[in-house]
């Protein structure tokens, strides 16, 4: 069985292991793992019996003071005596050093005679510079670099680096997997939970500067003077660590906190409300970023309830932060009923219009795919179709639809395949990266949001390897030309140490691993198969919801004669709203990928594969494949057992049980379901389902997480 009452019982069997394993680990033998529930992330603190670096401080700032002690944790054995400076210092004024290209973020680490004393220098033209140098040192000896040849230079390409907190005021983390909300509010603004300094260090190792602290279905209470204020507590600890906090706003706030009776954005009296809130937010924090909004989005209220425009609803809060220097990231997540011809095309239908009308501090923030961070999705049709406006990724770290945290997926391979894209807006080479650090258009203002995985969790992210997609979150949001798998292999040493064969497991494991999740739940560009509300689970037989968009089979379409949702000319044409020769290449099955094929085609279930095989027989490759893989990520991990700590090894390999378990669910159940549409058998050899249909339609899970 593979309902619910067998994964409980699962649940209590790992229990059980890790206090035995927590036993084992406190009287462990000599060479065995050290006890680690997570906590430390990849920040684990250096071996206690080696040598501290010599660390010098040009400066008094409270974040210069914070890079030093960092390096002081973490840095051992350095060759020099480290120096931290900014590059302004008068020691380092006869050092003609290249800082100018180094901007307000970036840093230069290299070796320098400061002072007349041969030196590490760690050097930026801010403090925050500085200390993103410090975590850059670190990072490098962790992963293998020699201190003594270190020459480390680097200018972050995106301005605004943030995470979007889904939480909520009462404890709650919508799509949140890994406990309740990091934020106390109740306990806020007087108690400041260390864990908040925590976090911070966490984001600053990565370059993060910036944090949305509220869901984008926003409460209005998060506006009101007495969350202003907790708002501020929370700004104070992240202040010094480079990090700017900003607030989801609720469209219609002016009504239900300030008593008017419009929220209309050419009101004078609606604009009058919110400039004096966001004077009254940056009294309380001098460097408030600005605001998060999702307007006319599944039930939240925004302009188009007053018939007016996203560009006039965006640019009258725009005014409101302006004189601040704040900036409004407005989403392109409008999912509605306005467009029932195809969902996928709606956002584009109402931004594309509105190129060239935003305000100058408004970033247009637009999910990687057009639907809504599937497993796989192709890359969303606005990047590229507005070059007048500043176009920020949203991207989601937890996993809504890949498993939750119980699942290995590695999300590193998918951020770099929408990175990497390419949306020929402007020729050859014109990728989504580009248009996301601004090279392709020339803008200054760019950013990237990652939707949080994290929770109270002692681990933070509700297992270890899910801590590596906020790894590589951050690291990308920096950089977005990095790879996915060395970032994979960085994160893995620095979280598991120096052994190569544990290293190379877990970079093995984490990239196969998205890939996996794809099969097991929706090859071929299938997406949106998942059971209704909570999203656990397979549900491509819902059909009775009460928007068509909202049910499953409003995306595959299957039926007696094929699979897949027509995006071409004979269909909703969402194909055009891509740039022309990508268009064409979309609009042939021949020629588009066949990882993207059933999103674009409408296919006949014996259409041949490039595999030679019919696309129902290779569909059951694909299913067949995802789950022997996560058997394959067992087996590794099992290989690394005498390896790695209890704690962790238990943890993760009961959640590859659970994952192996549940990938069989995804896959038997939407076999079964596929054969019941298309009245074709399994392939030879290939293993029947374990339930009939009625049994998986039969399964119900009212308390899922994040819901």
């Amino acid at each position: 069985m593979l309902g619910m009452e067998r994964r409980i019982s699962r649940i209590g069997a790992w229990s059980a292991c890790l206090l035995a394993g927590s036993v084992l680990a406190i009287g462990a033998l000599p060479g065995t793992a050290l006890a680690n529930d997570g906590y430390d992330l990849w920040l684990a603190p250096a071996d206690k019996g080696a040598a501290a670096a010599e660390v010098t401080v040009i400066g008094d700032s409270q974040t210069l003071q914070l890079a030093a002690a960092e390096l002081r944790r973490d840095l051992t054995a350095a060759p020099l005596p480290v120096v931290l400076a900014r590059a302004d210092a008068p020691e380092l004024a006869a050092l003609g050093l290249p800082t100018a290209m180094l901007g307000a973020e970036g840093y230069l680490v290299c070796a320098a005679t400061v002072a007349g004393r041969p030196s590490l220098l760690v050097t930026g033209n801010s403090d925050t510079g500085v200390l993103y140098g410090a975590f850059a040192a670190i990072r490098a000896q962790k992963t293998g670099g020699d201190l003594a040849k270190l020459d480390l230079t680097s200018t972050p390409k995106v301005r605004l680096r943030v995470l979007n907190h889904w939480d909520n005021l009462d404890g709650s983390v919508e799509r949140g997997y890994a406990g309740q909300s990091l934020w106390d509010w109740w306990t806020l603004p007087d108690f400041k939970d260390p864990r908040y300094t925590d976090y911070a260090r966490a984001n600053a190792a990565l370059g993060i500067n910036g944090t949305v602290l509220n869901n984008v279905n926003a409460s209005p209470d998060t506006l009101s003077a007495a969350y202003i204020a907790k708002a501020a507590a929370l700004a104070d600890v992240l202040r010094p660590w480079g990090i700017k906090v900003y607030l989801s706003a609720r469209f219609s706030a002016p009504i239900e906190l300030g008593g008017l009776k419009t929220a209309d954005p050419l009101d004078p009296q609606v604009q009058a409300w919110w400039k004096a809130k966001s004077d009254e937010i940056y009294r309380a924090i001098p460097d408030f970023g600005g605001f998060l909004v999702k307007a006319n989005s599944e039930g939240q209220p925004g302009p188009r309830d007053y018939h007016r425009t996203h560009a006039e609803g965006a640019n009258m809060l725009a005014a409101a932060v302006a004189p601040h220097g704040g900036v409004v990231m407005w989403r392109a997540f409008v999912y509605a009923e306005t467009d029932p011809d195809d969902r996928a095309k709606q956002a584009y239908s109402e931004f594309k219009p509105l190129d060239g009308k935003f305000a100058d501090n408004v970033l247009v923030q637009v999910k990687n795919g057009a639907i809504d961070f599937q497993p796989r999705e192709p890359f969303h049709p606005l990047f590229g179709a507005m070059p007048k406006t500043p176009m920020m990724l949203e991207l989601q770290i937890t996993k809504e639809y890949l498993g939750f945290a119980t699942h290995l997926a590695y999300l590193g391979p998918l951020f770099e395949e929408v990175l990497e894209a390419d949306t020929r807006a402007k020729g050859k080479g014109s990728t989504v990266a580009k248009v996301v650090d601004g090279a392709l258009e020339g803008h200054d203002l760019t950013g990237m949001a990652g939707v949080a995985n994290i929770g109270r969790d002692r681990d933070w992210s509700g297992s270890t390897f899910n801590q590596a997609n906020w790894y590589a979150f951050g690291r990308l949001a920096w950089d977005p030309t990095l790879s996915a798998e060395a970032l994979a292999r960085e994160w893995a040493r620095q979280t598991f140490g120096d052994d190569p064969r544990v290293v190379d497991t877990a970079v093995s494991m984490m990239m196969e691993s998205r890939e996996a999740v794809v099969d097991y739940t929706g090859p071929f560009g299938l997406a949106h198969l998942m059971d209704t509300g909570h999203h656990y689970g397979p549900g491509p037989w819902v059909n009775d919801l009460a928007r068509p968009e909202w049910n499953p089979i409003y995306y595959h379409k299957a039926d007696r004669s094929g699979i897949g949702f027509d995006r071409t000319r004979t269909g909703s044409n969402a194909v055009a709203q891509y740039a022309p020769p990508v268009a064409r290449m979309l609009a042939d099955p021949r020629t588009t990928p066949e990882t993207e094929l059933l999103w674009f085609h409408h296919l006949a279930w014996d259409w041949k594969m490039k595999s030679g095989r019919t696309l129902w027989q290779e569909m059951v490759v694909r299913y067949d494949r995802g789950v022997a893989t996560v058997a394959h990520m067992q087996r590794q991990w099992d290989g690394v057992k005498d390896k790695v700590d209890a704690e962790r090894w238990s943890k993760t390999a009961t959640y590859l049980a659970i994952q192996h378990n549940e990938a069989r669910w995804w896959r038997d159940a939407s076999l079964v379901y596929w054969m019941s549409v298309n009245g074709l058998s399994l392939p030879e050899g290939s293993l029947a389902p374990e339930h009939d249909l009625a049994w998986y339609k039969a399964q119900r899970f009212p308390y899922a997480p994040g819901h």
